[in-house]
């Protein structure tokens, strides 16, 4: 995920773009909490290595989305 914004002019979001980075931030919080839990009881290494990729991708997105939300705020 990757939210390309130009520096040189403060871009805004209009309501519905807040609330949709908004739910997309929520959604990518609770899906990086499951695949954390679930990395820790899965027994499958194959399943632990997609679960632990989908954790630090997760976490990328989040800050992206944060920094997005700074920015334009």
């Amino acid at each position: 995920m990757n939210v390309p914004m130009t520096t040189t002019t403060k871009q805004t979001l209009a309501p519905h773009e807040m609330l949709e980075v908004l739910e997309v931030l929520t959604l990518k919080n609770v899906c990086l909490t499951k695949s954390k839990t679930m990395q820790a009881l899965a027994q499958d290494e194959e399943l632990k290595t997609i679960l632990q990729a989908d954790v630090k991708n997760s976490a990328k997105d989040i800050m992206e989305l944060r920094d997005l939300l700074q920015r334009v705020h």
